[in-house]
């Protein structure tokens, strides 16, 4: 007997040659007498930036072409993580004027005494009345004939807009913030940000729906902000220049855009061998099947995660042909995503709905629920008495369950049972 180990995606020499001396180890020990090979296609078959990773932004600039200036991009990365924020959390930079209000000496509420002589009774505070301006605004998306009727439903947040407008207004950090705002500067700043409240609502809610660029959601804002009676965004207003700030801190948009280029090179080989596959999986599939058949069998397959797709993709097209891989018994896959592929649509050999070939062998599927890129194959392939699910936990997050297999007893002792069941000697 002898089993096959085929690796999984991103791994390069160094990195397999530790995993198939664990693998070999594991299974050694349970079938001394069974030859353990491996097949490692990484550097022959594996993803590279052809051109050294000129498509990546920031990477490299175009033969040419100046960098871009680091005043504009830390300004353009300081507004995205604002945003990002804001979508996040509409209500938090109305959160932050309920709770800091404003400070002394700018007509906030922090200067207004409970025994101001001066005070007129009956008159509503600046921002109460913003707020009251906000919630008499028509609840249903405007007309498209009006400029703010068409920029949503031009954007695709016409049906949110009546919610998001609701939300904000019944707020209880609108309502504080407007006590908060006795004087007319404090309320210029609380429209715009009622304004911003009600954009990022909207947009948070659409989602994906969503076809809004920069400059329609800014005028979007515009246009809301001056109808509560404000202006443009209020220079150095206090909590939209916190609100940066924290933006900047907290929000991962930043730390993408500045490291765009080594986050790219660093995914390459998993995200890269991936697609590469995809799109070029032949040489690969007939790479397996030579290293597959250069020994007799029976022979035990198993797949990590995308070594588990190209070997169901290469017995299946087999199979199918009515060419079944000489000495193939039993196929296991580990972290696999096979069977979601092919209930996408893009396994290479199965189209949706299609039973698996007359000559695919016996199939054992592992998977540990943690690990989001592992799947069932028995649901997607109902009633085929060859597919066997099973589970095991690592008790690891996301991403290490997805490498921690391979140290788990419980693995090797459900191959071994799969083993026995086969019949296979």
């Amino acid at each position: 007997m002898r089993f096959l180990f085929v690796h999984g995606t991103g791994v390069r020499r160094e990195r397999h040659d530790r995993l198939f001396a664990l693998v070999r180890e594991r299974l050694t020990a349970r079938f001394p007498d069974a030859a353990v090979d491996s097949c490692y296609w990484g550097d022959r078959f594996g993803a590279t930036l052809g051109a050294g990773g000129r498509s990546v932004p920031g990477l490299k600039p175009a033969p040419g072409a100046a960098p871009d200036a680091p005043d504009e991009i830390d300004a353009i990365d300081a507004e995205t993580a604002e945003w990002a924020l804001l979508l996040a959390d509409p209500l938090c930079e109305l959160r932050v004027l309920a709770e800091a209000g404003w400070p002394a000496g700018t007509g906030g509420e922090d200067d207004a005494a409970d025994d101001d002589p001066f005070a007129m009774p009956g008159v509503q505070a600046a921002g109460i009345r913003v707020l009251a301006t906000l919630a008499a605004l028509p609840p249903a998306p405007p007309h498209p004939g009006d400029e703010l009727g068409a920029l949503l439903h031009g954007t695709g947040l016409a049906a949110d807009f009546p919610a998001a407008l609701d939300a904000a207004a019944r707020s209880a950090e609108a309502a504080r913030a407007a006590e908060r705002a006795t004087g007319d500067p404090q309320a210029r700043e609380l429209a715009t940000a009622l304004a911003r409240a009600v954009a990022a609502g909207a947009l948070a809610a659409a989602g994906a729906e969503a076809d809004c660029t920069g400059a329609e959601r800014d005028r979007l804002v515009e246009l809301l902000t001056t109808r509560l009676g404000g202006d443009a965004r209020v220079p150095g207003a206090r909590a939209a220049a916190f609100l940066a700030r924290l933006a900047l801190r907290v929000t991962t948009q930043p730390l993408l855009n500045a490291r765009r280029g080594s986050l790219t090179v660093g995914a390459t080989p998993a995200l890269g061998d991936i697609l590469r596959y995809q799109a070029r999986g032949h040489d690969l599939r007939q790479f397996l099947h030579a290293r597959i058949t250069a020994a007799p069998g029976p022979t035990v397959l198993i797949g990590h995660s995308l070594g588990g797709i190209a070997l169901v993709d290469l017995l299946a097209l087999a199979a199918a042909r009515g060419e079944a891989v000489p000495g193939t018994e039993l196929l296991v896959t580990v972290g696999s995503q096979a069977p979601f592929l092919y209930e996408l649509g893009a396994l290479t050999a199965l189209e949706p709905g299609a039973k698996l070939p007359y000559g695919f062998p016996r199939w054992l599927n592992v998977y540990d629920r943690q690990d989001v890129l592992s799947y069932l194959a028995g649901p997607v392939f109902p009633g085929d008495p060859r597919i066997t699910d099973h589970e095991i936990g690592s008790r690891q997050p996301f991403p290490a369950c997805h490498s921690a297999y391979w140290k788990q007893d419980a693995l090797y002792e459900r191959i071994e049972q799969a083993v026995a069941e086969a019949e296979i000697g």
